[in-house]
């Protein structure tokens, strides 16, 4: 057992987006005065950890700061479905409907703030509650680490990619004082390098500087660091989509090394300027990602036309396909869902032209899962591709995606630092669900305020010198 923390008020919770632990691991090694070097010298760095499967950035994200995944928190991509909602501006006399999470239901997806928050009439509507529209918070099923740390009146603050992200407030929709949610997806030209998307990440920087200061994320004063604060970097993940890695041993393209270099940089800022208010003896510094992505290899990567499955799930029957959500998974909800045997027979024909490796049918997603006849929002069918390969348009440029089970789609770092820890590399299997209870632990909250915990028995990360 290490050293145990001392009294801990804050949390600073760090998303690098598509980050290996390879990458992490590679990168401290490499770089001895580097700011992630720094956070494995004083922390417990858990090299085996996986993140939430599907590994998409809104299961991703609410594992770590719920402490569960889709099977509780209802909530399995951004671009999902559910069955008992229905359709944005319908009347809701149609039951079933897509649900999409993304810069889509901005009310201006072409401002940098989104137009200032989302677009009533894209959202999906419940019949069941006047048919009002779902905002994101309200489609998740659980609480999370804010509400929990709002209750015991302390102060929240969080920065991501779209205003969807309000997600984060948890079911109450009150869960973080201080959302800062600037649009990555304002203009093509944000996404379009690595270099672009640094400058985006900046914006989110200055944010989290500003909470280190005490004050809002806009610079105004009084307000106190908060107890719980952090953001996601994007830089890395655009790195890895559009250069990637040079070849089969994990080396980044010079675009992806600047992204890297750029990102440990604005960490450094954030380290010095937690030291400089004599903070660092009190705040826990936790580095990981929502999600890793595939393939490293450059060598493996192969799209298959988004339209294939689909074609085939519809061959069975006209209009079979509810929705089908792809990147490097496949997600597929049936219009009738008795006819899953017959599609996964259709789909098994076609495995090699499909590039599927794996095929879950109904039994293997009501164990991971649930049952998709009782809950509305388990996708009846999971196909798992093969290494490298992701669904897209055969004109996509993109060289990597996220969303599988693979060991490159979900192995990603945690770093637990603080200057009361040494270094020390647990190589049990954990995953990011352990991160939520481990946070509210160390700030003296109980775990077990967290719905998840109480759902899925969620642990606090092995050797932190924490119970729960």
């Amino acid at each position: 057992m290490i050293k145990r923390l001392p009294e801990i008020k804050h949390v600073l919770l760090l998303s690098v987006d598509e980050l290996h632990d390879s990458d992490l691991t590679t990168y401290a090694t490499a770089n001895a005065n580097s700011a992630m070097a720094k956070l494995v010298g004083h922390g417990i760095h858990y090299s085996k950890a996986s993140s939430a499967k599907p590994s998409d950035s809104f299961p991703g994200l609410l594992a770590i700061i719920t402490g569960c995944n889709p099977k509780s928190t209802g909530v399995y991509y951004d671009d999902s479905y559910d069955r008992a909602l229905s359709a944005p501006g319908s009347d809701c006399s149609v039951k079933g409907t897509e649900v999409v999470y993304d810069e889509s239901i901005d009310l201006n997806p072409d401002a940098s703030d989104g137009g200032g928050g989302m677009d009533e009439a894209k959202l999906p509507r419940d019949g069941a509650n006047g048919c009002k529209p779902v905002y994101p918070h309200s489609f998740l099923r659980v609480n999370t680490i804010f509400e929990v740390a709002k209750a015991a009146g302390l102060r929240t603050a969080w920065s991501d990619k779209h205003t969807a992200y309000e997600l984060v407030n948890g079911p109450s929709g009150k869960g973080v004082d201080d959302l800062f949610v600037p649009e990555i997806n304002y203009s093509d030209d944000v996404t379009a390098k690595a270099a672009n998307t640094a400058i985006y990440d900046e914006t989110k920087v200055a944010a989290i500087l500003n909470e280190i200061d005490g004050k809002t994320h806009d610079g105004k004063d009084g307000v106190g660091v908060p107890a719980i604060f952090g953001m996601n970097f994007q830089a890395v993940s655009v790195g890895e989509k559009t250069t990637g890695y040079i070849d089969d041993k994990g080396t980044p393209s010079p675009d992806l090394a600047e992204a890297l270099k750029h990102t440990d940089e604005s960490i450094g800022k954030m380290l010095a300027a937690i030291e400089a208010k004599g903070l660092d003896k009190e705040t826990l510094v936790v580095l990981s990602a929502k999600h890793a992505q595939a393939p490293m290899n450059p060598a493996l990567h192969k799209i298959v036309d988004k339209k294939m499955i689909p074609g085939l799930v519809n061959a069975v029957q006209k209009d079979l396909a509810s929705q089908i959500t792809q990147d490097s998974i496949s997600l597929v909800w049936l219009a009738e869902q008795t006819k899953t045997a017959d599609v996964i027979k259709a789909l098994d024909a076609k495995k090699a032209e499909a590039g599927i490796a794996e095929i879950y049918d109904a039994a293997k997603v009501m164990a991971m899962f649930g049952d998709a006849s009782k809950d509305s929002r388990i996708p009846d069918i999971v196909i798992l591709p093969l290494d490298g390969v992701m669904y897209a348009k055969p004109t996509a440029t993109k060289i990597a995606e996220h969303g599988g089970f693979s060991e490159q789609d979900t192995h990603v770092p945690i770093i637990i630092s603080n200057p009361a820890l040494s270094t020390s590399v647990v190589s049990d299997p954990v995953t990011t669900m352990q991160i939520a209870p481990t946070v509210l632990v160390a700030l003296g909250l109980d775990p077990r305020a967290l719905q998840a915990v109480k759902m899925e028995g969620t642990l606090v990360l092995p050797t932190t010198g924490l119970s729960q």
